[in-house]
């Protein structure tokens, strides 16, 4: 079974120019407010790509090495170099997979625990400043619209929205 094109029995009346801007305005608030936040935790002393990993596994502790280097489009070098460094620090740990010997797992230690309980505050101050101008309604409606775009992008792609779901969480939940 085919699936038919998205566009089938849509019109096409939408200026190109339009969607690129909209595009383009994603793209500058992800980053602008990617930048706000590592402003924030660099009192912290922890980099982008370690707020991110503590992220990742404040939601999915214990994932393979080879699934974070991939949610976190680093590629296994990277993930390995990464980790070594944050295990020297004391917010991770590796350990052999039990049923993989070949798959390493990553787990948060109790440092790295208290690193994330200390990041979620930080960035709640941020999250709330950002957020201050829109109402509650007006989130939800932008949520609902991401959340169409990301179903959309991700059946063009032919992915599963499953292996995706995470970026509808918080952050740090």
């Amino acid at each position: 079974m085919s699936k038919r094109p998205l566009t089938e029995g849509k019109p096409s009346t939408r200026d190109l120019n339009t969607g690129l801007r909209f595009g383009f305005l994603i793209h500058d608030v992800s980053r602008l407010r990617r930048v706000a936040v590592d402003r924030a935790l660099k009192p912290l002393g922890i980099t982008r790509a370690q707020w991110w990993v503590l992220a990742f596994l404040s939601r999915r502790d214990g994932m393979t090495q080879t699934a974070l280097a991939a949610d976190l489009d680093l590629t296994k070098v990277a993930i390995g170099g990464l980790l070594d460094r944050m295990e020297s620090a004391g917010f991770v740990e590796r350990r052999a997979d039990e049923h993989d010997g070949r798959a390493r797992r990553v787990y948060l230690t109790r440092a790295g625990s208290k690193m994330v309980s200390a990041i979620r505050a930080s960035v709640e101050t941020v999250e709330m400043e950002i957020l201050s101008r829109i109402s509650n309604a007006e989130l939800e409606q932008a949520m609902e619209t991401l959340r169409t775009l990301k179903e959309t992008v991700l059946e063009m792609l032919g992915a599963d929205a499953e292996s995706s779901e995470s970026a509808d969480t918080e952050t740090f939940s």
